[in-house]
C-alpha cells in the first residue's frame, strides 16, 4: 500500500524522461505500425475519392464494409474489407507471382484468405485456418490445366464430417419428400474428381484429398440419393472429343449443363428427351475464375448450344445472367418434350451453365443460391413452396467439406415447416 502511493499522480508517459518509472506512450516501433495500420485502412476511401476502383479478383462479391451493429466483427471483418478493396490489388497479385517464379521456380502462394471463399460459388467460408503454404489457392496442373486449391484443401480440412453431411442431406429429402413433392439431389462433381490425370504428380494434399474424395463418391450417392454424373460427363467430352471441364475455369462447360438438364428431365420423366433437339449456336469469350487468383485475366471459349424440346427447329433456351443470389424465375409456354411441373431449384455457379437449357426444357422453374438458403430460411421455404418438384445443384468442394451453412438440419427444419404448411397432395 505505501508503494502504491508513492506512484506519481500521472501518467508514465508525461513523466520527464529522465524519471526512473518514464515509459514513452509510443515507441517508434509502435508509432510506425500505427501508421501503417491507418495507411491500409485509409488507403481504399482515399483511392476511392481519386477515382480508383477496387478489381474484383476472385469469383465472389468483394467483401462488404462491416457494419457497427456487428460488435467486434466489427473489427475482424475490416481486414477482408480494406484487402478486397486495395488499389492496384491485382497488379500486386501479379507481381508476386512474377518475383516467385523468377527467383524460386514456382508460382506463389497466393491463399484467398479467411473470409468468403472463391468459386460458386460466393459461398460463406468460415474455414479452419489452413497453411498457406500447404495449401495453395491454385494447383497448376499438366498440360497447363489449373485446379482450384479449395478442391484438395477443402477436402482435407472439412468443417463438418462427412457422416454430418450425409444426414444433413438425407433431412433435405425428408423434409421435403414429407411435403409431397419430389426431390432431385445433383452433386456437380470437382474438376480434379472429374480429371485427375490432369492434377501435377505430387501435389500438398494428395493422400487426403484422394480418401475423402474416394469416401465421398462411395457413400453420398448411395445414402442420399445424390445424382452421380461423373460417367455421364466424361462419355459426353469422349464423344465430342474434347474436355467437359475448361482447362483454366474451375467450371464445366455448356455441354456439362445441357448432360445436367438431361439427367434431371430423365430423372422425373423417363423418355421425355427423346425428341430433344441441340445444336450448336453461338460462341462467346468467357473471363476464367482460377487465373483471377494469380492477378491474370484470361479467358476461355465458350460454345452455347440452341435446344428444342419438341425436336423442331425452333430454339427454347434462355440466356439470362445471374448469380443467383436474387432469385431468378425462367418461364416458357409448355411444349411436347418439357416439364410442366413447376421446379424450384438451389443452384450455385455450376447452374449458370445449365440454366438456358433449364429454361428450354422446364416451363416453370425458379433458381435461389445455396447461400440465401441459411440466410433466410423462412423467404426459401415459401418459394420452394411454389413448386412441386425440389432439385439441388450443390458442388462437390464445398459438400464434402460441409462449407454449406444450409447443411445444417435445423435450417432444414425451418424449411421444411413452411413446406409441411403448404403441402403437394
Amino acid at each position: 500500500m505505501s508503494r502504491q502511493k508513492n506512484l506519481p499522480p500521472v501518467h508514465e508517459a508525461w513523466l520527464p524522461r529522465e524519471h526512473p518509472l518514464h515509459r514513452p506512450r509510443h515507441g517508434r516501433r509502435q508509432l510506425a505500425a500505427l501508421v501503417c495500420a491507418v495507411l491500409f485502412f485509409t488507403a481504399p476511401l482515399v483511392s476511392w475519392v481519386f477515382g480508383a476502383r477496387p478489381a474484383q479478383l476472385e469469383n465472389r462479391p468483394l467483401a462488404a464494409f462491416p457494419s457497427v451493429t456487428d460488435g467486434w466483427g466489427f473489427f475482424t471483418g475490416l481486414n477482408a474489407w480494406a484487402t478486397d478493396h486495395l488499389p492496384f490489388r491485382r497488379q500486386a497479385v501479379q507481381s508476386v507471382d512474377a518475383l516467385s517464379r523468377g527467383v524460386f521456380g514456382e508460382p506463389a502462394r497466393l491463399d484467398g484468405g479467411s473470409h468468403t471463399s472463391p468459386v460458386g460459388a460466393g459461398q460463406v467460408d468460415e474455414k479452419p485456418q489452413i497453411d498457406e503454404n500447404v495449401f495453395p489457392a491454385v494447383i497448376e496442373g499438366k498440360g497447363g490445366w489449373l485446379f482450384l486449391g479449395h478442391d484438395v484443401s477443402y477436402r482435407c480440412v472439412p468443417k463438418r464430417s462427412l457422416d454430418e453431411v450425409i444426414a444433413g442431406l438425407r433431412r433435405w429429402r425428408s423434409v421435403v419428400e414429407a411435403s409431397g413433392r419430389k426431390f432431385q439431389l445433383v452433386i456437380a462433381p470437382d474438376k480434379s474428381t472429374v480429371y485427375p490425370e490432369n492434377m501435377p504428380d505430387d501435389y500438398a494434399g494428395e493422400d487426403c484429398s484422394t480418401r475423402a474424395r474416394e469416401e465421398f463418391w462411395k457413400r453420398v450417392p448411395r445414402e442420399t440419393g445424390a445424382l452421380d454424373m461423373r460417367t455421364q460427363l466424361r462419355d459426353v467430352a469422349a464423344r465430342n472429343q474434347r474436355p467437359i471441364y475448361h482447362d483454366i475455369d474451375t467450371h464445366w462447360t455448356h455441354e456439362g449443363g445441357i448432360t445436367m438438364a438431361y439427367q434431371l428431365a430423365e430423372r422425373l420423366a423417363p423418355g421425355t428427351t427423346s425428341t430433344w433437339k441441340v445444336r450448336p449456336s453461338r460462341q462467346y469469350p468467357h473471363s476464367a475464375d482460377i487465373p483471377d487468383l494469380l492477378g491474370q485475366d484470361r479467358t476461355v471459349p465458350i460454345q452455347a448450344y440452341s435446344l428444342a424440346p419438341d425436336g423442331s427447329d425452333v430454339d427454347n433456351t434462355q440466356f439470362k445472367p445471374s448469380d443467383f443470389h436474387e432469385p431468378l424465375h425462367l418461364g416458357s409456354p409448355p411444349k411436347p418434350g418439357m416439364i410442366t411441373k413447376p421446379m424450384r431449384m438451389v443452384g450455385d455457379s455450376f447452374t449458370q451453365f445449365a440454366s438456358p437449357y433449364l429454361a428450354a426444357t422446364f416451363t416453370d422453374l425458379t433458381i435461389v443460391h445455396p447461400d440465401q438458403v441459411a440466410v433466410d430460411p423462412a423467404a426459401t421455404g415459401q418459394l420452394l413452396a411454389e413448386g412441386e418438384v425440389v432439385t439441388f445443384e450443390l458442388s462437390e468442394r464445398f459438400v464434402a467439406g460441409g462449407r454449406y451453412p444450409m447443411l445444417d438440419p435445423a435450417v432444414a427444419d425451418r424449411v421444411g415447416a413452411i413446406l409441411a404448411a403448404h403441402p403437394v397432395r
